[in-house]
């Protein structure tokens, strides 16, 4: 363990079932989950250590991930391969696609697992849950760590703090939070009547749609709905396959049901024409891009009258994100606030600053800072320690980014500060890049890049009013923003202003880092659904609450007093 771990972790009571630590069911009631203690990997560290033969390990190995129904591990024809995004041409996993039949199976068996599991009590549940956030913090952590660096291209902090301490806030929050919006029971004002809620699973299967950029998503989309007491199938992303069956093999060795979560890897069509024209289908939980959510929503508005129940669809689509800096700012806090936001994870995380908006009076000062730190920068693997930015995720990501750098490079309003430069001839690599736009309206300041770019619009001080008003209006998203302002009346009017701007709101802050439990994070507009994954309101989406009456005083007579 690190000398500078920040504090201790709660653990639960064990009592041990055939050589199994077991969570006691009556220490779950009153559960208060804590955020889990970070590693700093420093040097000499025995996690540095232990994550070195982690990384070694995964990396000497193409490992086999199978399709994953029930108990039965299956193997098709075609197989796929994860490839390392700094080295595209290192193979890290082998896997296989499931095709309709298959998508179909999982759902059959998902249906016959259902029962027994929706009506296990939420203290066992939650007790597998908690015995995989037990297994991911001690006896797996190096190596979801590991496959997190290898398969996504993180490196080692931003690796740790998402596939280590934010999946494992996830599930033992979850725990707290289940009791908490579980514990509501309706009055019963006298003798006679007693009223109860029940809080169930819903009919049907959960479809999980997983991402590339966050290991702690992947491993809570499936999960979440699990804890309440459904049955889901997890489509994971083709670019974090061995992160995400990492933790699907840590959901099974701490003693969740097969069936209960299907591990299928799918082409995105094939799952979700499938997935859809189920009339099982009880919700789908996504995160991903705009385009394929609102195309799962026309297939489930088309396929209404398929379903047993209506579908319940969240979603988290990604944002342009913004620094809005007024001219009281702490400059120093806006520079490394903005150069971590924009950057960070190659400006891969879906709350990661996108486009600034800077006074001019503190432009030239912000703008040196920016550039000075920009040049000490590193971008290469996320093996060597000293990396800050690493490789875009694949070909597609790559195309897409150096789609907008040729752009800025040809257009007459834009102006190229710093980087700008890629090369995917090992790795796909995009340079962190510094825009500086003249036209707030331009397509830098509105779309998603979703990479390593950062879009500056440079307005005149006295004019925040009107350019808190353009920004607002600038982008369809709406998912998190910062402001940068000392002034007392500037930031009421601007908290003001930006009120619908985003669902995760920083002052003085940067806009992205929420932690569960902290920040619940989601967003509005083509953000997404706003569910706030990491708080409590949002496990109520995967529950049917089934209110009973209990009458002790039968009725003797049919007519109404006033009819006599």
């Amino acid at each position: 363990m690190s000398s500078t771990l920040l504090k201790s972790v709660l653990y639960l009571p064990c009592r041990f079932q055939n050589g199994i630590c077991r969570v006691s069911t009556q220490a779950i009631k009153g559960y208060v989950a804590e955020n889990e203690p970070m590693f700093d990997y420093g040097p000499g560290s025995s996690e540095r250590k232990e994550l070195e033969e982690a990384l070694e390990r995964h990396s000497s190995q193409v490992t086999d991930i199978p399709i994953v129904i029930g108990d039965e591990e299956i193997r098709t024809n075609v197989v796929q391969y994860q490839v390392a995004p700094f080295d595209h041409q290192k193979k890290i996993a082998s896997f296989y696609y499931a095709g309709a039949d298959l998508i179909q199976k999982a759902i059959n068996v998902s249906q016959q697992a259902r029962d027994a599991w929706e009506k296990k009590p939420l203290e066992e549940r939650s007790e597998v849950f908690l015995k995989a956030a037990e297994l991911a913090s001690k006896k797996y952590r190096m190596d979801i760590v590991a496959a997190t660096m290898l398969g996504q291209a993180k490196n080692v902090w931003q690796a740790e703090i998402d596939s280590a301490a934010e999946l494992i806030d996830f599930l033992r929050f979850n725990v707290t939070f289940a009791q908490q919006v579980t514990s509501y029971q309706p009055i019963s004002p006298n003798a006679t009547t007693k009223n109860t809620n029940i809080y169930r699973g819903m009919e049907g299967f959960w479809a999980a749609v997983t991402p590339f950029n966050f290991t702690a998503i992947g491993g809570h989309l499936p999960a979440a709905p699990a804890l309440m007491g459904n049955v889901s199938l997890w489509k994971p992303s083709d670019t974090a396959m061995l992160s995400n069956y990492t933790v699907f093999k840590i959901y099974r060795e701490a003693g969740l049901p097969p069936g209960v979560i299907n591990f299928t890897p799918a082409e995105g069509v094939v799952f979700g024409d499938t997935i859809t024209s189920s009339p099982h289908l009880a919700g789908i939980n996504f995160t991903g891009s705009v385009r394929t959510f609102k195309h799962l929503w026309k297939q489930v508005g088309d396929n209404l009258d398929t379903y047993r129940t209506y579908p319940r669809l969240i979603g988290e689509c990604g944002g342009k994100n913004m620094h809005f800096v007024h001219s009281s700012a702490d400059v120093d806090s806006v520079v490394y606030g903005t150069i971590r936001a924009a950057f960070e994870y190659n400006g891969q995380k879906c709350s990661a600053c996108s486009r600034a908006y800077i006074p001019a009076s503190l432009w030239p000062e912000i703008k040196k800072k920016l550039l000075n730190i920009h040049k000490e920068i590193k971008m290469g693997s996320p093996l060597e320690k000293d990396s800050f930015v690493t490789a875009v995720i694949d070909d597609k990501a790559f195309s897409r980014i150096k789609g907008y750098l040729d752009y800025a490079k040809s257009s007459n309003t834009v102006k190229v500060l710093a980087g700008g430069n890629c090369d995917d001839s090992k790795g796909y690599f995009v340079e962190p890049t510094i825009l500086e736009c003249t036209d707030p309206q331009d397509k830098l300041m509105q779309e998603e890049i979703f990479g390593p770019v950062l879009s500056v619009y440079v307005y005149t001080d006295r004019d925040y009013h009107e350019v808190a008003t353009l920004a607002n209006n600038t982008s369809p998203y709406s998912l998190t923003a910062a402001i940068f302002c000392q002034d007392p009346k500037a930031r009421v009017e601007l908290c003001d202003l930006l009120r619908n701007c985003a669902g995760n709101f920083y002052i003085n802050d940067k806009s992205t880092g929420s932690v569960v439990g902290q920040q619940p994070f989601g967003g509005s507009r083509l953000s997404g659904t706003n569910e706030k994954a990491g708080g409590p309101h949002y496990l109520m989406k995967f529950v049917s609450v089934q209110s009973v009456k209990e009458s002790m005083a039968p009725l003797r007579e049919w007519r109404y007093p006033s009819m006599d």
